[in-house]
């Protein structure tokens, strides 16, 4: 009576507030984002702040306010990079509140929809075919099969019955049951599964690693060069106190690319809203830059390449006169089945109305321990199912048929007809082979089109299902993968083995959770970036060790929530657009970015070469900031935006100094000419520092021009703009920042100076290559032994 009142009114409200209180409730298995205040302590308290900070005490305590206008600038870059990643925020939270999973339950007599991190132990859930089980429950009514391939892979439906366990992150295919939930939250078995993945993944960025690596070759270098050139311009080049703060001030600020970090945060922030309208969800900014990456990409069978669905591919007649669709469309009519399999068989004779007045003496639904259904009328019994278990002993008449049809990749069922009714749930007498049908899985419409995009890409495929090798080759083949026939059975591997396999086969069949882990492992010491699709539990420990992992929003929760990306329409051929916004945002920051670090590295090459030389530093603060506003930042923000869908090659930091390198020894050798220029002249200092900062705006002016190719209307009118704005500020605010009128000799020298410098851009970019091979081998070198010392230490 008890058990009978549970499965009328399930748990009362006391009886879910107990559990709560208990902590037997069920996690949140959405994944979450920074909240408001990590990131706005995450934008604001950076080693580039404090620095700047600093600095701008400096100059406000010696009296020279305007020079710390920059704060402004970093204000403004804290402010923007605020803004985008709430922004990014919000979208992404929609879109997870929008995808997150909802369980049906009953409490208190009345069915409920709730999220399933609500879910209590104890609870009574009712579970139909589509519905996902989202924690471990037992039947206490009714007969349903369960799809269990999220957790074990195989496709093949299982079949549930009264005190049967239910695991969470399979699916029920078809029938109706009533369960109670017997576990939750880390208790769970998918959550038990998956706790292998319960580590943190380190950020595997290439462009964070190589800015992390800018950076700190920037902290060692700076306190020295500081403590030098104050001294510097104290005791050799006579300046007063607060102008030789004012100077180092200047250097120090023109080293730091303060601008670099917040350029890459909101290139990637506008990247996961254009994604979002895509329907495509980046749980981690960067990892659309890791996408873009990928050279080997490991793909599952169902719900990547195909449908999940099946379809009826052809037909044989075992019996020459058999009416074979009159049998089937009877058949499709009165059934009530709801798996793949009967769903091919609907959609091919179940479109005939008038076969719906057909009624059957009774039906038999199919069960994966019978392997087969039946519906009996009074003309007689149609039977449609495995083969094998109908026919029994007599399927080796037919069985080269089944396994000449197995081999292109069909499955293979049986239609066969007996003049006898069924003997209880029993087949009945007499049983003839009346037809054999083949069933395919269908192929997604897009995905020969994706892959063929991936292989002319220079993607490697992989393909990594718990299926039959035979069965995924022949359909992996129809897709278009390359290599399809190089197939294996990962049965037959060992762990030592899947090293040289990855490298063999294309294909990997009847694959486990634990292999797939291994398969990954294996590609990534091979040296490969890769990427990984899947949409169960049994891919999670995969999915986590990939260098950029994509879950299906139709999979398990598990899978999406330790994923990078979550294609919301569980569509493969959303992808290529996901690398092309990668491609977009990498190539154009590792062009603007060039803008950042050839100002780092003119800043750098001058500030070591004024610590010796008897001279005042050419800057002042304000009017680097000047430069850095026209010629750097606003130009830099503008064109990360625009397209581009280059293949990525080369190393970040490789390609953005082999733009920044010529241009930043060029701009240093200008502003060391102009300084000599004027002491050999008798120009006075301030005068020389306008010369200086004219020259240094005009050959920026010029990088940027260049960076702009290929040239359009919107381009042209963009850089007549920013030339407008800084003669502009330069003609209505000369003293504002500390600018002089020229003479007419000093007008012709800036000229000359101007022209050498885009000469030697020229010239430098021709030899950048091989000046860079040699002090990366230096750096390689100089990093081997670093460590070598700290092993040494550590080790002593």
């Amino acid at each position: 009576m008890e058990q009978q009142e549970y499965l009328i009114n399930g748990l009362t409200s006391k009886e879910v507030d107990e559990r709560i209180k208990n902590g037997q409730i069920n996690t949140d298995s959405n994944p979450s984002t920074k909240t408001v205040g990590q990131i706005i302590r995450g934008n604001i308290c950076t080693f580039f702040n404090l620095l700047n900070i600093i600095l701008g005490l400096l100059v406000i305590f010696v009296g020279s306010y305007k020079n710390a206008l920059f704060l402004g600038v970093i204000f403004f870059n804290i402010i923007i990079g605020i803004f985008q990643e709430i922004r990014a925020k919000r979208v992404i939270d929609r879109l997870s509140l929008v995808s997150a999973p909802k369980a049906l339950v009953v409490r208190e007599g009345k069915r409920k929809e709730i999220p399933t991190s609500e879910i209590v132990l104890g609870d009574l859930t009712e579970l139909s075919a589509g519905k996902q089980i989202c924690s471990d429950c037992k039947v206490l009514e009714g007969e349903c099969e369960v799809n269990e391939s999220l957790i074990t892979g195989e496709s093949d439906p299982v079949f549930k019955k009264v005190g049967d366990e239910m695991m969470s992150g399979s699916f029920v295919v078809s029938g109706n049951v009533k369960a109670r939930v017997i576990r939750v939250g880390a208790d769970n078995f998918a959550a038990k599964m998956t706790a292998g993945a319960k580590y943190l993944k380190k950020n595997n960025s290439v462009m964070l690693k190589s800015l992390d690596t800018i950076i700190k070759v920037i902290a060692v270098c700076i306190v020295p060069m500081a403590a030098g050139l104050f001294l510097n311009s104290i005791f050799r080049a006579s300046q007063p106190t607060d102008r030789a703060v004012v100077s180092t001030v200047a250097a120090l600020i023109g080293m730091i690319p303060e601008g670099l970090y917040l350029l890459a945060s909101v290139v990637m922030a506008v990247s996961t809203i254009r994604l979002a309208a895509k329907r495509t969800l980046a749980q981690d900014m960067y990892c659309i830059e890791t996408l873009a990456r990928v050279d080997t990409l490991c793909l599952d069978k169902t719900g990547t390449i195909t449908e999940g669905k099946m379809q009826v591919e052809n037909t044989r007649l075992l019996i020459e006169d058999f009416p074979l669709d009159k049998a089937m469309t009877a058949f499709a009519a009165v059934m009530r089945d709801d798996n793949p399999t009967f769903n091919a068989v609907k959609a091919r004779w179940g479109d005939d109305k008038a076969a719906y007045e057909i009624k059957a003496v009774r039906t038999i639904p199919f069960s994966s321990a019978k392997k087969w259904s039946g519906a009996e009328f009074k003309q007689g019994s149609v039977i449609f199912g495995a083969p094998e278990f109908i026919l029994e002993t007599d399927y080796e008449k037919i069985r080269p048929l089944c396994e000449s049809a197995q081999q292109e990749g069909c499955r293979v069922l049986l239609a066969a007809y007996s003049d006898k009714p069924f003997e209880g749930h029993e087949l009945p007498k007499d049983i003839k082979a009346a037809a054999l049908i083949y069933i395919g899985d269908i192929i997604r419409r897009e995905a020969p089109e994706t892959l063929a995009y991936f292989e002319k890409q220079g993607v490697d495929i992989k393909i990594i299902s718990g299926d039959n090798p035979l069965t995924v080759s022949k359909i992996a083949g129809k897709a278009g993968v390359k290599n399809a026939d190089r197939y294996v059975d990962a049965a037959s591997l060992s762990e030592g083995d899947i090293e040289e396999a990855v490298k063999e086969y294309t294909v990997f069949g009847r694959v486990t959770p634990s292999q797939k882990l291994l398969i990954v492992k294996a590609l990534k010491a091979q040296g490969k970036t890769v990427g990984m699709t899947g949409d169960g539990v049994n891919d999670v420990l995969a999915l986590k060790e990939a260098d950029c992992s994509i879950a299906m929003q139709s999979g398990s929760d598990a899978a999406r929530s330790v994923s990078n990306l979550v294609l919301l329409d569980s569509n493969f051929a959303s992808m290529p657009k996901v690398v092309a916004e990668g491609r977009r945002s990498v190539n154009n920051l590792q062009r603007s970015g060039a803008l950042f670090l050839t100002k780092t590295i003119y800043s750098f090459i001058l500030a070591l070469i004024f610590m010796f030389l008897p001279l005042p530093y050419p800057f002042q603060p304000i009017q680097l900031t000047l430069i850095s506003t026209m010629a750097i930042g606003t130009p830099s923000f503008l064109l990360a935006l625009v397209p581009n869908t280059d293949i990525i090659k080369g190393s970040f930091i490789r390609n953005i100094m082999k733009n920044a390198m010529p241009q930043g020894i060029a701009v240093a050798v200008c502003s060391i000419a102009s300084v000599l220029v004027a002491e050999f002249t008798d120009i006075p200092m301030d005068c020389m520092s306008t010369l200086t900062t004219i020259i240094v705006a005009a050959v920026s002016f010029f990088i940027v021009f260049r960076l702009m190719k290929p040239m359009r209307i919107w381009k042209g009118i963009l850089l007549a703009l920013l030339i407008g704005g800084f003669s502009g500020a330069a003609l209505l605010f000369p003293s504002f920042f500390a600018l002089k009128p020229l003479a007419l000799n000093s007008i012709i020298a800036a000229a000359v100076i101007i022209a050498v410098g885009i000469g030697i851009i020229t010239l430098l970019e021709k030899a950048a290559d091989p000046i860079l091979d040699f002090f990366y081998g230096v750096f390689v070198k100089l990093r081997k032994a670093v460590r070598s010392i700290r092993r040494k230490v550590l080790h002593s």
